[in-house]
């Protein structure tokens, strides 16, 4: 069995960043950006009124009175200049007319008809205005790579961007296997169980930016999986899910190496999730994750999340961890990584279940950490410092 660190590594040798293709910024949210995006224009592009005001030049002393020649408003401008003695009314987000070099805000005037009256000064610290350029500049870039939020697409907007260079999303081949699955709705044999597992994978990888395909289950034949295997071409990423370990109908390594795969290794020193495959398959990324449900998610959120952000050019990075410090006393771990379901308390604590069977689902569903227990860690007391994932 190799390490955690070590098959991450393998995984990551065998996944190369997609192309990038164009696309409207209306259709880029949570994309990846892969080239830098150019300002074509400052941001705001002129002088502009930062509160509605009366623009003027110069410091005036309050009790001053002023002479409105005009008005401004967002999307309009004053078509002419303020001297002295004159002031312009002026509204949010408007230019700046020349010759102005302050606003004074409307809370601090009286309006007489045509003339205003100070009652406050117009001082030197409190101008109102957002100068040109304040935001950002031509030329300015936003950098890549990096996964688009919403306030990424706002900035590319306000720079003039209409279409951004992204990654391709990653198409990924879901292939439950066994005899003893039927899907949701179906009515389960007396011997059956209802697929799961490729539903939380599903979920998972779209919600990284990948286009998930849910395949036929395979049957426990080598024709039957051979068949689905085949539906899975043109993927970059085939995951199968159970039949990966070396039982009689796990037939998962005999038939993909059939067709042509090649394995990098199989099984690590983790629990739960030990009996993981990882090769290539038709030029594609192929990963055989357990069958047991807690099993196939973890692996999942371990390796495939990691490969396809590194095909997404996010590059090659683990999941990042947390910290936190135990909540309890835990005993000693084992010869394999221990990937705990957890729920995180008030005042940075964690506090692992007591029963860590890889096939409950229900606890899983109720953790919101993966507490991470190193090969051979010793009995650890309550207030210990540990890493978690969290989920």
């Amino acid at each position: 069995m190799i390490s955690v660190d070590e098959a991450l590594a393998q995984v990551f040798a065998l996944c190369t960043p997609l192309p990038s293709e164009p696309v409207p910024l209306a259709q880029a949210a949570a994309r990846v950006l892969r080239a830098p995006a150019l300002a074509g224009r400052d941001q705001p592009p002129f002088a502009a009124a930062a509160m509605d005001g009366y623009a003027l030049c110069g410091p005036a002393d309050a009790g001053a009175t002023l002479r409105v020649i005009g008005e401004a408003g967002a999307g309009h401008g004053f078509d002419g200049a303020v001297g002295a003695g004159a002031v312009l009314r002026i509204f949010t987000g408007a230019p700046l007319p020349p010759g102005a070099d302050r606003i004074v805000i409307q809370e601090d005037v009286t309006r007489h008809g045509d003339s205003i009256t100070l009652n406050e000064p117009a001082q030197e610290a409190q101008r109102h205005i957002r100068p040109a350029g304040a935001d950002f500049r031509a030329g300015d870039r936003l950098s890549a790579p990096r996964r688009l939020r919403p306030v990424d697409l706002a900035l590319l907007a306000a720079m003039n961007v209409a279409e951004v260079s992204v990654s391709r999303r990653p198409v990924v081949a879901l292939i439950a296997t066994g005899d003893e699955l039927v899907m949701p709705g179906e009515a389960p044999g007396p011997d059956q169980i209802v697929a799961s597992n490729a539903f939380a994978l599903k979920a998972m990888v779209e919600a990284e930016g990948a286009e998930a395909r849910l395949l036929p289950i395979a049957r426990d034949t080598a024709d039957h999986l051979r068949t689905v295997l085949q539906m899975a071409q043109g993927a970059d990423v085939i995951v199968t899910i159970g039949g990966a370990s070396v039982g009689d109908h796990d037939l998962v390594a005999p038939v993909t190496a059939e067709l042509g795969a090649t394995r990098s290794f199989y099984k690590i020193a983790m629990r739960p999730g030990k009996p993981l495959m990882a090769g290539q398959l038709f030029d594609a990324l192929m990963l055989g994750l357990p069958g047991n449900p807690v099993s196939a998610i973890v692996t999942a959120r371990l390796f495939l999340i990691p490969a396809l952000r590194a095909m997404l050019g996010l590059g090659a990075l683990p999941p990042a961890t947390l910290g936190a410090r135990l909540a309890c006393d835990v005993p000693a771990n084992g010869p394999r990584t221990h990937y705990m379901r957890a729920t995180l308390e008030p005042e940075g604590l964690i506090r692992p279940f007591g029963s860590q069977d890889s096939s409950l689902l229900g606890i899983l569903v109720r953790a919101d950490a993966l507490l991470i227990r190193p090969k051979g860690d010793p009995a650890r007391p309550a207030g210990t410092p540990v890493r978690y994932l969290p989920l």
